[in-house]
């Protein structure tokens, strides 16, 4: 999207031909870009490059001021609706008692219903890297605890000595 300064306005335009919308909306055509100076300042407004990649640039005839304005707006409007997702990041081990596990899975519980992503990674120390698989299903047995609410965007993986997996809400998922 333009930010509102790349606008080229009026005399500024260098092209010799461009297409010409009126402040209506309506195609006037190419023409000279003289011709359509002319007659943006017969309505007393200004000429717009809206388009400068098309062949010949379009440029509209339009109230430059409402024309930022508006432009401001739809950015500050897109801004307020942009949803910024961040990623919790949960740790455990694989000797984890069953009630801190409980505790574990009501945080990610907490994080995926606030819309959060969640990376859920056990930590294999020492001789535990002779039973890494006990990771895996380590993370498996915490997704089947969640329930439905989540779903896993990575599923377990290995990466050096810790078993990591994604797990983001459902919500989320379904509008990408």
């Amino acid at each position: 999207m333009n930010s509102i300064k790349d606008f080229q306005t009026n005399e500024s335009i260098r092209d010799k031909e461009i297409r010409v919308i009126d402040e209506n909306g309506a195609m006037l055509g190419v023409m000279p870009l003289q011709e359509a100076l002319r007659l943006a300042n017969d309505k007393e407004l200004d000429l717009v490059k809206v388009s400068p990649e098309a062949k010949p640039p379009v440029c509209k005839i339009l109230d430059y001021g409402k024309f930022r304005y508006e432009q401001s707006r739809r950015l500050k409007d897109a801004k307020k609706n942009q949803r910024f997702t961040t990623i919790k990041e949960v740790r455990t081990s694989v000797r984890v008692q069953d009630h801190d596990l409980q505790v574990k899975v009501k945080n990610i519980q907490k994080f995926i219903g606030d819309g959060d992503k969640v990376k859920v990674s056990v930590r294999l120390r020492g001789r535990e890297m002779v039973y890494a698989e006990k990771g895996r299903e380590l993370l498996l047995r915490i997704k089947d605890m969640i329930g439905d609410d989540c779903v896993i965007e990575r599923a377990p993986r290995a990466e050096g000595r810790n078993y990591t997996m994604f797990l983001a809400p459902k919500k989320q998922q379904q509008q990408q």
